[in-house]
């Protein structure tokens, strides 16, 4: 069953997943940015089926995620890049890692990947920090609103006056 698209709608969370597809394309995105680059070294690292990678692929090249570079002219091989637009996901998949060694996505109790500044060793998490300072923002302080793009639906969720959010 092909899923509904959200080409169109008014919500930059629903354009995002429009244009990285699935949850096989964020596992590509993932080995892409540890340094695999290779269609057989992606599809070994997943398990994804043939198919279901090299349709993953030409998405995320579609979508300018993913860029493709020959590597051998005989036969033509080509390898698989994260372009800027690609390589910016990084944050998104910090975040689900976070997320899911919190909860113990894997069921494996430990986490499997760890984050760390270079320089010290010490463990870094992701945050929201002021653009003007760079200071990090704690969660009970941080406030969604309106964008220049808001439509009225956004713009009625948002109005703390209307009730509609918590």
């Amino acid at each position: 069953m092909k899923s509904k698209s959200f080409a169109g709608m008014r919500c930059s969370i629903a354009g995002a997943l429009e244009l990285i597809g699935d949850r096989w394309a964020l596992l590509v995105i993932r080995d892409l940015s540890l340094g695999l680059r290779r269609y057989d070294d992606l599809r070994s690292s997943t398990g994804i089926p043939a198919a279901t990678l090299a349709a993953r692929l030409k998405h995320l090249e579609a979508g300018g995620i993913v860029e493709r570079a020959r590597y051998q002219d005989r036969p033509p091989r080509d390898e698989y890049r994260l372009t800027p637009k690609g390589r910016d996901l990084w944050k998104v998949s910090v975040a689900l890692r976070e997320w899911g060694d919190r909860w113990d996505a894997s069921g494996y109790g430990q986490p499997t990947v760890e984050t760390v500044d270079r320089d010290t060793g010490r463990p870094l998490k992701l945050a929201l920090v002021d653009a003007e300072t760079g200071i990090a923002v704690k969660p009970a302080r941080i406030q969604l609103r309106p964008g220049p793009g808001a439509d009225d639906t956004i713009r009625r969720l948002l109005d703390p006056a209307s009730g509609a959010t918590s």
